[in-house]
């Protein structure tokens, strides 16, 4: 089904819908799309277009097809559809007959595939982030265990002067960090919601967009139709930071490559990581690092694709930037695959450290602190600079280190030069001297470690506390239920009735921040529900709502409650905790009398749930 037929008394040449279709690769905005059908009917709704009976269907039959996409997301490349947005109008219209063929009331393709990938932007963002994060910590991990093994630095691949492992893990921290600041400012900007721009001049119909974008969990609605629906910017910003930061894991992976070789030999990557020769039996290849180096390459081809076309397109949509997709897909799948196997590297890494030794040692590394004891006597460093040069070609040519001259030896360079010499030509001399921050200092080192761990423990969303409500909360409890029940996913609490349940809540917090709050209600008969589940808005998707859940269902469970039911319209979130649906039927008759308060009671579009305590507490006895 073609959504734009009427206009032509031609069918299209199959050699053309082959060219022009792009179900093949937009099928992973499916979520994306229903999502914004969704807000889009309420806006329908909020404007006349549509009844609130008719809204109400529209979202419990878009709600139907998410969870089925969720299950099945290659079901749609088995359909003939021209893209995602046919698709789901053609299954909608499959689900509610004629009603249907209104949600696209005042809504253009132009706007709504622009809206689309935002989202799915702002979600794989956010994935991309957490991969950064994850492989940080394994260098961090590394660099705290390493931070007194010598490691020889390089310019131009000749050694110059000692490091240490652990400075050099902290280096690739510094490049990542900055990348995870570049992803974090493009998420940012990219964080406008363009519908309600129609297909170019805006829509016709006069619905609130900031409320509009609000409800698709973005900052702010764009603020001009022209640019909304041609803006790609984002993805080109992505794809940007993608390459920039695929730089860095190629760096990183070439000098592995190097200390991983035979003639370095200061590493060993773990089996894990590595493969073999079908003819040599001994070798042993750094393929995952190679892949990483050579993936490279395939990113920046996306980035120059799509800045090529976009380069000069008119305003506003032109069927070009259909090819913003493909590009912006792979290279950000490529860029979260590297950053991943990346970390892995990182796990069973083992460093020889007796060889980084030896070889921080040789290659004259300590010539510039010799250069620096010449100065301390007084002498300028430009003259201290030559007479160290003339007496590294001395040591060269007796075979030996600076430091395994005579005294006698040193002095025909100097006559400056005394037994003090001996201390300040050592590898812990060496490194301790660059006490500046930033240095390899061992309290430099130590310092730097410490940050970046508290960097990371920062941003880290695992440690999530979950506790019992207090009324010092009540606030934040205010708000996210007065968020929620807004936009009609939770039931309207006023501050008295949260004051009097307090008793009944548990709220996340992270780092001394509310985060998240349910409440377990008790019925007499024995039974529990989980009630008003919300997350405060920037923190979803980060495991506050399954720790909340877990909390109350543990709680419910020391209660000595049998079973713990919910009413949600997101089922596919609490079948992940264990739950399983069951039927409103068999729910007692006070919940079915609570559901009065609800305006959706005469076209409810809620599941219920249940999970059976004595069950899961039986099967885990089995278990244990």
């Amino acid at each position: 089904m073609a959504l734009w037929g009427g206009r032509f008394t031609q069918a299209a040449d199959m050699r053309f819908k082959s060219f022009n279709d792009s179900l093949r690769f937009d099928y992973r905005l499916a979520e994306q799309d229903i999502v914004g059908s969704v807000a889009w009917s309420k806006a329908l709704f909020s404007v006349g277009v549509i009844s609130q009976q008719e809204q109400q269907k529209l979202e419990l039959a878009l709600n139907e097809l998410k969870l089925e996409v969720m299950e099945n997301p290659e079901q749609i490349l088995q359909d003939d559809a021209e893209d995602i947005h046919s698709w789901v109008e053609k299954q909608l219209i499959t689900k509610v007959g004629d009603l249907g063929k209104k949600l696209h009331t005042g809504r253009s393709r132009n706007d709504q595939v622009a809206t689309d990938l935002k989202l799915w932007c702002r979600q794989q963002g956010k994935q991309l982030l957490l991969s950064m994060e994850h492989l940080q910590a394994e260098m961090v991990k590394v660099a705290k265990q390493h931070q007194t093994t010598v490691l020889p630095g390089y310019t131009h691949l000749q050694r110059a002067q000692p490091v240490t492992f652990a400075h050099w893990c902290l280096a690739y921290v510094e490049m990542f960090e900055r990348d995870h600041s570049r992803l974090t400012d493009a998420l940012y900007r990219l964080d406008t919601c363009p519908l309600g721009s129609g297909a170019l001049a805006g829509t016709a119909y006069a619905m609130d967009r900031e409320q509009l974008a609000h409800t698709l969990g973005f900052r702010r609605a764009t603020r001009n139709s022209l640019d909304s629906v041609s803006d790609r910017d984002h993805v080109m910003e992505l794809m940007s930071i993608a390459s920039i930061s695929m730089l860095h894991l190629s760096r990183l992976a070439e000098d592995l490559i190097f200390y991983n070789s035979g003639e370095s030999n200061f590493i060993e990557l773990a089996d894990t990581v590595t493969s073999g020769s079908s003819l040599m039996p001994q070798k042993k290849n750094p393929d995952a690092l190679e892949l990483i180096r050579g993936k490279t390459g395939r990113v920046y081809g996306s980035l120059a694709g799509m800045m090529m076309t976009i380069k000069a397109l008119p305003l506003a949509y032109n069927k070009d930037m259909q090819e913003d997709k493909e590009g912006l897909f792979d290279a950000l799948d490529t860029w979260n695959d590297c950053m991943e196997m990346a970390a892995l590297c990182f796990d069973g890494l083992k460093i020889n450290e007796t060889r980084t030794l030896e070889a921080a040692k040789q290659g004259y590394a300590n010539a510039t602190e010799l250069a620096d004891y010449l100065v301390a006597k007084g002498i300028p460093f430009r003259e201290a600079h030559h007479i160290v040069g003339v007496a590294v070609v001395g040591a060269i040519d007796k075979g030996c280190a600076l430091e395994e001259l005579s005294l006698n030896d040193l002095r025909q360079f100097s006559s400056v030069i005394d037994n003090d010499v001996y201390d300040i030509l050592t590898i812990e001399s060496c490194l301790e001297k660059r006490s500046a921050l930033g240095g390899v200092a061992p309290k430099q080192i130590a310092f730097a470690v410490s940050e970046a761990e508290k960097r990371l423990v920062k941003r880290d969303t695992s440690d999530i506390r979950v506790r019992p409500a207090r009324l010092t909360d009540i606030e934040a409890l205010e708000s996210m239920v007065t968020y929620w029940a807004n936009l009609g996913e939770n039931l309207p609490r006023s501050r008295s009735e949260l004051i009097r349940d307090i008793g009944s809540f548990a709220v996340a917090e992270h780092h001394g921040e509310v985060t998240g709050c349910a409440s377990l209600y008790v019925y007499d008969s024995g039974l529990a529900e989980i009630r008003s589940l919300g997350i405060e808005a920037g923190w979803q998707g980060q495991g506050q709502g399954s720790a909340i859940v877990q909390h109350l269902v543990e709680r419910a469970r020391q209660m000595a409650i049998k079973k713990v039911f919910v009413l949600t319209r997101t089922p596919e979130f609490f079948m992940k905790q264990a739950f399983l649906p069951t039927s409103k039927a068999l729910l007692p008759e006070k919940v079915l009398k609570d559901c009065e308060q609800c305006p959706r009671q005469h076209a409810c579009d809620e599941v219920a749930l249940e999970i059976n305590l004595i069950e899961s507490s039986i099967a885990r006895m089995s278990v244990a």
